[in-house]
Parts: C-alpha cells; sequence; structure tokens
C-alpha cells in the first residue's frame, strides 16, 4: 500500500467525521442535506478502511508472535490469512474510490436493428431481442416494448424497449455495438453456414431535466402507420416522426394507436439518444490519452459472435468464450456483464495508479 494512497484513506475518515460534527452542529435546510447524502455515501467505505486498519493491526500484533516458540504456528497460520485477505480489501476500497458513471443506476433504452445478412440478420435481431427481454425478468427489471416492426418472415426491422429498474444501465451498457451470428439460415437450402450482423444501442434514459428540449428546434410530422407487410393501416395519423434540427436525430414512432402516446414515446427517446451524445463527447474529451479494454460502446464496433454450430459464445474484448449458447439466448447473459465489468474496472483502476 503506498503512502499516497494511505493519506487518500485518512482523509475520507476525517472528511466523515468532520461530516457528523457539522450535522450535529445544526445544519439545516439544504446544507443539511447535502452533508447526510455525502456522509451516506461515505460511510460504507468508511467501515471498509477501518475493516483494512484492523486487519493491518492484526497482521503486526501477528507478527510479533513469530518469536514465540508455542504461538508460531498459530501466528504463521493467521498472517497467510491476514495477507491474503488484506490486499482485497484495499482493492475493494480502491475499487469504490473509482470516478463513478452518474447514469449507472438508470433505466435504459435498448435499440436492435439488423445490420449485414438480410433476412436472417432480422430473424436474429428478433431473437436477441427476445433475449434481453428475458434477461430483464431475470433480473426483476420491467421490459416495455416501444417499437417492434416485424419482416414477413417474422423477423426485426427495429425494437426498441424501455428497461426500467435499479442499475440498469451499469448492467447493459456493454452490449452496445456489433453482434455477429454464425449459423446455416431456415431459408438455407444448401446447409451452408452465414454470417450476419445486428447493431445493439444501450442508452441511459434521460430526464427532461437532463436534455432540454426546445418545441422550436423539433419538426414533427404526422402520419398513417402500417404493419408487417400492410396487415394493418389505421385510418387516422397515428404515427409520429420527429427530427431534432440542430443534431439531425430523427425518432419515428408508431407503435400505440393514439398520436399523443407515440409522440411522448418518441420524446422519451430522443432526450436518450442526445444525452448519450453529450457524455460521449464528454467521455471523448476525458479520455482522449487512452482506450477502455473493453471497448468504446460505439455500435460500430464487433463485440461478440455468437456461432450456433459450435454451440459457442464469444466476446473479442475480453477474449470470453462460453459454450452455453441455449441459455445465453434464454437470456442469462451474467457471465459476461460480469466478466466485462471486472475488466473495464481494472482498467480504470490501472489508469488511477
Amino acid at each position: 500500500m503506498s503512502t499516497d494512497l494511505s493519506q487518500k484513506f485518512d482523509r475520507i475518515v476525517l472528511r466523515a467525521e468532520e461530516l457528523r460534527s457539522d450535522l450535529s452542529g445544526g445544519l439545516t435546510g439544504d446544507a443539511f442535506s447535502r452533508a447526510s447524502k455525502e456522509l451516506a455515501e461515505l460511510e460504507p467505505l468508511v467501515a471498509r478502511i477501518d475493516e483494512w486498519r484492523a486487519a493491518q493491526a492484526e497482521e503486526r500484533e501477528a507478527e510479533t508472535l513469530l518469536d514465540d516458540p508455542e504461538m508460531r504456528d498459530m501466528a504463521e497460520q493467521e498472517l497467510r490469512q491476514l495477507r491474503a485477505r488484506i490486499p482485497g480489501l484495499a482493492r475493494e476500497i480502491q475499487m469504490a474510490l473509482l470516478p463513478r458513471d452518474e447514469a449507472d443506476e438508470r433505466s435504459a433504452i435498448l435499440e436492435i436493428r439488423p445490420a449485414a445478412g438480410g433476412d436472417e440478420a432480422g430473424l436474429f435481431a428478433a431473437e436477441l431481442f427476445a433475449a434481453y427481454q428475458k434477461y430483464a425478468a431475470l433480473r426483476g427489471w420491467r421490459f416495455e416494448v416501444l417499437e417492434f416492426n416485424e419482416t414477413e418472415l417474422g423477423g426485426l426491422k427495429e425494437g426498441i424497449a424501455e428497461i426500467t429498474g435499479r442499475n440498469v444501465f451499469a448492467r447493459l451498457k456493454y452490449e452496445s455495438g456489433v453482434h455477429r451470428v454464425q449459423r446455416v439460415p431456415t431459408t438455407e437450402t444448401q446447409g451452408r453456414i452465414h454470417t450476419s450482423t445486428v447493431t445493439v444501442a444501450v442508452l441511459p434514459e434521460a430526464e427532461e431535466v437532463d436534455v432540454q428540449v426546445s418545441e422550436s428546434d423539433l419538426r414533427i410530422d404526422v402520419y398513417r402507420a402500417s404493419g408487417a407487410g400492410g396487415q394493418h393501416v389505421n385510418k387516422t395519423e397515428s404515427a409520429v416522426r420527429i427530427t431534432h434540427l440542430p443534431t439531425g436525430v430523427v425518432v419515428a414512432m408508431q407503435e400505440e394507436r393514439s398520436q399523443h402516446k407515440n409522440r411522448a414515446k418518441a420524446m422519451k427517446i430522443l432526450r436518450s439518444r442526445l444525452y448519450e451524445a453529450q457524455r460521449s463527447a464528454l467521455h471523448t474529451t476525458r479520455s482522449a490519452d487512452r482506450r477502455s479494454q473493453v471497448g468504446t460502446g460505439d455500435r460500430s464496433e464487433r463485440i461478440r459472435t455468437y456461432n450456433f454450430p459450435q454451440g459457442r459464445v464469444s466476446d473479442h474484448r475480453i477474449n470470453l468464450t462460453s459454450h452455453k449458447i441455449d441459455r445465453v439466448m434464454q437470456g442469462e447473459f451474467d457471465e459476461f456483464v460480469d466478466a466485462l465489468t471486472e475488466e473495464d474496472q481494472a482498467a480504470r483502476l490501472a489508469a488511477e495508479t
């Protein structure tokens, strides 16, 4: 443990003591709320620091017993346990000190579209959309379909969903990018393996306070919605297309029969896209000197391959391969999410030291 890091821990403990003193000294109003919030965030960290310091004290005490023949064996055993535990405690504290992504606790907007591969890309896009819906159910999140445009073969032209719950964006943000599928399509008569791609975008859900959108910056067009293959045509102009003129971002929505509901959903997606664009620009500015080891999150970056003949799923950013493709397609993404989160934390920790 470096002296600088130990001093940083000291400052955290001292700050917690100052806040306790301030709160007991008669703070009121906004000052009381701010101090209470800051202390609530620091207290778990202070508890871990106290645990780390106690373990270090136990280590020093055990070292003093090594010269005692009767206590030596017990002291050596205790030292082995403590020396294995202390670095882990320090690493946990360092992880907690890493700058937090303010969007991590937010809900998210999931967007999935077929890319290269024609009908097969659309079919896999629909399967991947369903897999994320199952993952949401496993996590206890609410999954609301905002837009689901099907192809005539039952594939997906575009799927958009709002996933609501705690830490949704933190768990799903590494899913943005190009997902590649390798398999024999049902439409293939020669039994040849085809490669197709699907793009996934995960956006932190934005509130009105996050992105100020002026009505004068919007062009709103309404038109009649139609289903796959023209199966259903609305008699009223309920579909909505909103164009954000300053950025050129376009959102179209026709899932609901109500123009008002389609407009509300389109505005929700528009705000999230604009909010993510702001976040991306800020991230680029802050980290121009390094590139995250788990990728940029850009939807043009190939991140994962689903190889059905071999029954494997491979994440190219961390060289992780799972041979449980059936379970992954049933929504069991945690093996990848956990590994990606750990890799990102390790990369950021290395950058801080």
